[in-house]
C-alpha cells in the first residue's frame, strides 16, 4: 500500500524528547519534540525541527540555551499538556505539573524524572518558509546513574525510552526493546578499529 509523505511518521518510529527553555523574563517553557536527531558521532551537535512560531524557538533565540530531556514511557501523559497552546507568560512547569531540575552550565532548567539531560547552546539555525532547523551544541550530557548498566550503557528495560508513531487519527506511544545483539563500531572499518574511539575517553 502506498502512502503520502505526510504519513512518514506512521512507519518511522520517532523518539519523543521534551525541550525545556526559559525566556529573558524568566518564564519557563516545555514542549515535546519528536523530530529530533543527533548529528553524527560523538553527539556534540543535536538538531530539532521547529514550527516557525513557537515559544521554545523564541526562548532559544533570546537566550541561546535549551535542554533536551530524554524521558521514558511514564511521560506519555505529559505530551498533550505540554503541547497545548499556553500564553508566553505562563509557566509550563506549573501547568504540566512537572518539576524543575536545575542545570549545571546554562540557565535553562531541565525536567526532573527524565533519564538524561542534554544542556545545549544554540549553534546554528537553518530557516525555511514553514519550519526552522535548530542546531544545538551539547555542552553537558548527564544520565541518571540508576539507568546505566555496569559497562556504562543505557539499560532499556529501566528507561523504556518514549517513542511515537503517527496515524491518520493521532499518536501511538511505545518504547524500544533490547534484542541482545551487539556489534562494535569498528566492525564497519577494514582494520576493525573505530576512528572515534578516543573521543569517548575525553
Amino acid at each position: 500500500m502506498q502512502f503520502k509523505p505526510f504519513m512518514r511518521e506512521g512507519f518511522m518510529p520517532l523518539p519523543v524528547a521534551f525541550v525545556s527553555s526559559i525566556s529573558d523574563d524568566g518564564v519557563r517553557n516545555i514542549a515535546p519534540y519528536a523530530c529530533i536527531m543527533p548529528v553524527l558521532r560523538p553527539l556534540d551537535l543535536i538538531c530539532l525541527a521547529s514550527a516557525s512560531k513557537r515559544d521554545t524557538l523564541t526562548n532559544i533565540r533570546a537566550t541561546n540555551q535549551f535542554v533536551v530531556n530524554l524521558v521514558g514511557t511514564d511521560f506519555a501523559d505529559k505530551v498533550i499538556p505540554t503541547a497545548k497552546y499556553a500564553p508566553p507568560d505562563k509557566d509550563e512547569f506549573l501547568l504540566s505539573g512537572l518539576t524543575e531540575k536545575p542545570s549545571k552550565t546554562i540557565r535553562a532548567p531541565g525536567i526532573a524524572g527524565s533519564y538524561a539531560w542534554m544542556e545545549c547552546e544554540l549553534y546554528k539555525e537553518y530557516i525555511e518558509p514553514n519550519y526552522i532547523l535548530i542546531m544545538g551544541k551539547v555542552v553537558r550530557l548527564e544520565v541518571a546513574d540508576e539507568v546505566l548498566t555496569p559497562d556504562g550503557s543505557l539499560d532499556l528495560q529501566k528507561t523504556r525510552p518514549l517513542m511515537m508513531t503517527g496515524s491518520s487519527k493521532g499518536m501511538h506511544f511505545g518504547t524500544v526493546t533490547d534484542i541482545d545483539h551487539f556489534e562494535s563500531f569498528g566492525a564497519m572499518f577494514p582494520d576493525g578499529k573505530d576512528p572515534l574511539h578516543k573521543t569517548y575517553n575525553q
